[in-house]
């Protein structure tokens, strides 16, 4: 399978599963230290062909073809030069990761296996208008110290060195969010795992190698 049918199959089951919906979302996959793929504007993330991915310079942002690049080029060219183990990313606006997005309900890593890993890396950018170089530049700027980007009042991005890890950092957050948000509503109180247990996770257990910032 090459690179674009992978990110076709991941488009396809993004929707299926409520992370994603209609063309609000984009995702880009990095071909060699200077390209990416990334879909073209005003995609359909469900329905997504070959012609649906454009070639991208990282370092300057210009592309190939008669279609035009998604508006959030920027931030994707952004992150890619700031952090040369990134792989893939995925931008898009699940409902609870949204609903967080535009709430002060703090996200939290402390609850189950599955967040302390994927989501031990978090940061939150302020709104900028889609597609400005503002925008662009703060998401950047975030991503040398996270993983999980919550954008105010917009929705996330998520990184990783290869596209199933982004699409499991993704469905992690979802998770996490409507766990946090469905307690709130019902009144429970969740119980943090403690710092040093968490500490103790990450770096003795035999779940999986812990993930460094700019694979460090």
């Amino acid at each position: 399978m090459n690179l674009k049918q992978q990110l076709s199959q991941v488009g396809r089951y993004l929707l299926d599963h409520e992370l994603a919906w209609g063309t609000s979302g984009n995702m880009s996959a990095r071909i060699d230290e200077e390209h990416m793929l990334i879909t073209a504007s005003g995609t359909f993330m469900g329905d997504l062909n070959e012609d649906d991915f454009i070639i991208t310079h990282i370092p300057t942002g210009t592309y190939e073809g008669t279609h035009k690049a998604s508006k959030e080029t920027p931030f994707h060219t952004g992150i890619y030069r700031r952090r040369p183990d990134v792989g893939a990313i995925l931008h898009s606006s699940p409902f609870y990761s949204t609903l967080m997005a535009c709430s002060d309900t703090p996200l939290l890593s402390e609850l189950f296996i599955e967040t302390m890993y994927y989501l031990e890396h978090a940061a939150y950018v302020d709104y900028h208008h889609p597609g400005t170089q503002e925008l662009g530049d703060a998401i950047a700027e975030q991503a040398e110290k996270a993983n999980v980007i919550i954008m105010r009042n917009h929705g996330v991005v998520v990184f990783d060195d290869h596209l199933t890890e982004a699409q499991m950092r993704l469905e992690t957050l979802e998770m996490a969010s409507r766990m946090i948000i469905q307690a709130q509503a019902a009144g429970i109180k969740l119980n943090k795992i403690p710092d040093q247990v968490v500490q103790s996770f990450l770096e003795d257990s035999k779940y999986k190698p812990r993930k460094r910032l700019g694979g460090k």
